[in-house]
């Protein structure tokens, strides 16, 4: 398997290098999971592009052997910062663990399933994937993302992302702003509070988020404003009791000011990671035949996926995949800049050959020739 994607080396960097140079947004992912699929299909597998009502999804399969495997790609960027995720990694080394596999999967007793899995920064592709049935016949999953440092697992925050509209009545703010209904105010009153509430929430909730729209001219009171928020905790039970607590700041804003409030969920909910600890024990033996170390302590604290849901009904794991990187973490331009270096190169090489390793590990035909 590793000698399979040592040989496509070439291939899989360009992968890695050309959906780096293209960064497509949330379900926009035109170039990039059709570029996935087109890897995936001439390496043998069986491709679906466009799958379960989503036109960047992408599900290729090989063999039919008793335990079902399933890789994760995602591919998606971040608003105005490209791939400062590394998206690109993942994608290029799912391929990879794909390409691996796809000959030797019946030898192994595996049937191998590769998800090209669009909108993970923002739209929840995995929850609407997992609802419309693309995990039911899984016995695992398996991914990897690169972070600053090597981790085998992480604690992966539950999160809800809200969007939240006030609207008022306009007025002249000079001449006769008692005629005004104030939505600025009303999202002012609402960070207010929500800055008094962090105080009580616990040690891993966060609750952070951004105005979109404010208003339009300094002369006129604003009758619209608009914000973008996101609610974590360490579970989704915790979630929910921290959201409640949230949205009464947003009421607040409403009854303070006079306006009305609209809130509505962005995209599906996130749940908290579960990783499944035999599948992480054999990842990091296999990480670590490779060479790679995995420093005390764990990483992203606090961050999300949209795999914790898929981890809730199957075995899963999400090991990161350092790219000594530091100071720049994941979401900072620098980080986007590390994405495509000889780090995140072997990254996607080493990620490939993990989790072909790892799926052979679980499968009933395993042998211990690795070559």
């Amino acid at each position: 398997m590793a000698a399979r994607v040592r040989a496509a080396e070439d291939d899989l960097l360009a992968l890695s290098h050309r959906i780096h140079a293209n960064p497509e947004l949330a379900f926009e992912e035109t170039l990039a999971s059709g570029w996935v699929a087109e890897a995936l299909s001439r390496g043998g597998l069986t491709v679906e592009h466009g799958c379960y009502d989503l036109p960047t999804a992408v599900r290729a399969t090989a063999g039919s052997g008793p335990c079902h495997v399933v890789v994760c790609a995602e591919y998606d960027a971040l608003p105005g910062m490209g791939h400062a995720c590394g998206h690109n990694i993942i994608a290029a080394a799912a391929v990879g663990a794909g390409l691996g596999l796809a000959p030797v999967a019946d030898d192994l007793g595996l049937t191998v399933t590769v998800l090209g899995t669009p909108a993970e920064e923002g739209g929840g592709g995995k929850v609407l994937m997992l609802d419309r049935g693309a995990f039911d016949e899984a016995d695992a999953v398996l991914m990897v993302h690169p972070a600053a440092q090597e981790a085998a697992s992480w604690r992966g925050s539950a999160v809800s992302v809200l969007d939240v509209t006030y609207r008022g009545r306009p007025a002249h703010a000079g001449a006769h702003p008692e005629r005004g209904v104030n939505a600025a105010d009303a999202m002012t009153i609402a960070q207010v509070a929500i800055g008094l509430l962090r105080q009580q929430t616990r040690d891993g909730d966060r609750v952070h988020g951004i105005i979109t729209e404010g208003g339009a001219a300094a002369n006129v009171i604003p009758d619209h404003t608009t914000g973008n928020w996101i609610v974590r905790s360490d579970s989704v039970a915790e979630l929910a009791s921290l959201k409640e607590r949230v949205l009464a700041c947003f009421e607040a804003g409403a009854v303070g000011s006079g306006c009305e409030l609209t809130v509505e969920p962005t995209c599906p909910d996130y749940a908290d990671v579960v990783h499944d600890e035999a599948i992480v024990a054999l990842y990091r033996a296999n990480a670590e035949a490779l060479g790679r170390r995995f420093p005390a302590g764990g990483t992203l604290a606090g961050a999300a996926t949209d795999l914790g849901n898929v981890s809730h009904r199957v075995p899963a794991i999400h090991p990161m995949l350092g790219l000594d990187c530091l100071p720049a973490v994941n979401h900072q331009p620098e980080f986007a800049a590390a994405c495509v270096t000889p780090a995140a190169d072997r990254a996607v090489l080493d990620g490939a050959i993990a989790l072909a390793w790892t799926a052979a590990d679980l499968g009933s035909g395993y042998s211990a020739t690795r070559s």
